[in-house]
């Protein structure tokens, strides 16, 4: 008895409608049916791969039957997509399910699938990097990183329209303004309340009232929280938008005239950085100094003392990993901040390199240094244009490699514990090897692709010679 049910189990399938075809799946390899999920796209993937989505926890690739069958009506408005397990969840794109039967016929005839065929086809299988390979290239970062380079970098950001900057390393994460903030009782102009992140809640300032400017300001989408720490204790600084990360020689820094230090008092700014030839001046602010007022530093340090008492530290852990997220083409992307030098705007003008490939924009003077600008969305194959006000240029620097990639606009800095980082799908290969792995932060229902510097550009350097020797056909194969 036993085994006439395995047997009916074995030879039952899904019949699934495809452009208005039926076509069946073995059931025993259907894990289960759902709607359609929020997805990411990924560049550079194949045509059918519709992109990445979260399945709680899960970084599923979904997968376009339409594409893989070669149907050219794409999915209704009542697809679903079927989840089957091929040692971690795929998604199948389809317009609805027919039946579920023991024959594979149903009221009509349908088409078996070779599922392993089609993706084989479409997909390959790709060699997992390997951990340690992650773990060397972070390391080799990190030794870029604290080269000794007489540079200090910053974090440079706006506060009711002037310029003012922290040191990076002081900078715990930039993040964008939360939706719920808890306001304080009989708190003065410089408490803006109390906000969560990822499990701290931390004290919310206005850089704008501890500095005494109290007009001129913007809000709105563009305002951020600068996560910093002052004593023991993480505390977000409202500030009206975030502008670039900047890595200045230290000889472009100078010490605070002694006026500003106010008599007797610290200041808070401890130095000033001259940009463009001098003709723009950021202040350096210190943290140390920032806050001023006893009892609000007492507040801090007494909300520092009871993260600890509840076990929640708010020392950043050695497992958590800094990234710089920028915008491209609508989804979300990330970078290692040890791999990136600065973020600056983009120029007004580029100078035009004859014969370059269309991804090159041009080349840019950057202190002295010339830089090769390079537009990610032409190299993503992206449709859209970014605002051109908006766009920034990251300087991507590993070894002796440097390079600018044009974004439509950087957000934040974030600090992703590595419990939230997935691996990139095994489907999501080819042509997307540099996407190195997905940031899933599931509570905030955000999937940040995090890319391979080092293969960034690599490709960069690859599609150059490529371009190269389509301009010369004769050129022999190396």
């Amino acid at each position: 008895m036993a085994e006439a049910a395995f047997s009916a189990v074995a030879q039952s399938f899904l019949t699934v409608q495809v452009g208005g075809e039926r076509f069946a799946i073995p059931a025993s390899d259907v894990a289960e049916v759902i709607r359609p999920p929020a997805v990411t796209r990924v560049p550079l993937g194949p045509a059918s791969l519709v992109g990445v989505a979260n399945l709680r926890g899960a970084v599923m690739p979904v997968v376009s039957l339409h594409s893989l069958l070669g149907v050219e009506k794409k999915p209704s408005a009542n697809a679903r997509v079927v989840v089957v397990d091929r040692g971690a969840p795929v998604g199948l794109m389809i317009d609805g399910v027919a039946s579920l039967d023991t024959s594979g016929d149903g009221d009509a005839p349908a088409r078996m699938i070779d599922l392993d065929a089609l993706l084989l086809r479409d997909f390959g299988r790709f060699a997992r990097r390997s951990r340690h390979g992650q773990d060397a290239s972070a390391n080799a970062f990190r030794e870029q990183s604290d080269a000794a380079r007489d540079e200090t970098a910053l974090v440079c950001f706006v506060v009711g329209n002037q310029d003012f900057a922290l040191p990076l390393a002081s900078v715990h994460e930039v993040v964008a303004i939360p939706s719920g903030i808890t306001a304080l009782p009989q708190a003065d102009a410089v408490t803006l309340g109390v906000m969560a992140l990822r499990g701290h809640l931390l004290p919310l300032l206005s850089l704008r009232a501890l500095l005494a400017l109290h007009a001129g300001g913007r809000t709105g989408s563009r305002a951020r929280v600068v996560v910093v720490r002052i004593g023991a204790g993480l505390v977000g600084l409202a500030v009206d938008g975030m502008k670039e990360i900047l890595r200045v020689p230290s000889d472009d820094i100078d010490p605070v005239p002694a006026i500003l230090t106010r008599g007797s008092a610290e200041a808070q700014i401890q130095g000033i950085c001259r940009l463009e030839g001098g003709k723009r001046l950021v202040s350096i602010l210190s943290t140390e100094h920032l806050v001023r007022d006893q009892a609000l530093t007492e507040q801090i340090l007494s909300r520092a003392e009871n993260d600890h008492a509840m076990g929640t530290s708010s020392d950043p852990s050695e497992a958590d990993e800094q990234f710089i997220v920028f915008r491209l083409g609508g989804e979300e992307y990330g970078l290692p901040v040890a791999s990136v030098d600065e973020v600056v705007r983009m120029p007004e003008t580029l100078a035009r390199l004859p014969k370059a490939p269309d991804f090159i924009e041009g080349v840019m003077n950057l202190r002295g240094r010339v830089l090769p600008v390079i537009d990610q969305r032409r190299r993503f194959r992206f449709e859209e244009r970014g605002e051109r006000r908006r766009e920034r240029v990251v300087v991507v620097r590993i070894e002796h490699m440097l390079a600018g990639f044009v974004v439509d606009g950087v957000s934040e800095v974030l600090r992703i514990p590595q419990s939230l980082l997935r691996p990139t799908p095994d489907l999501a290969g080819g042509g997307a090897q540099a996407i190195d792995r997905v940031a899933n932060i599931e509570i905030e229902g955000r999937m940040i692709l995090l890319l391979n510097p080092r293969e960034l550009l690599d490709r960069a350097e690859k599609d150059l010679l490529a371009a190269m020797d389509g301009d010369n056909p004769e050129r022999p194969a190396s």
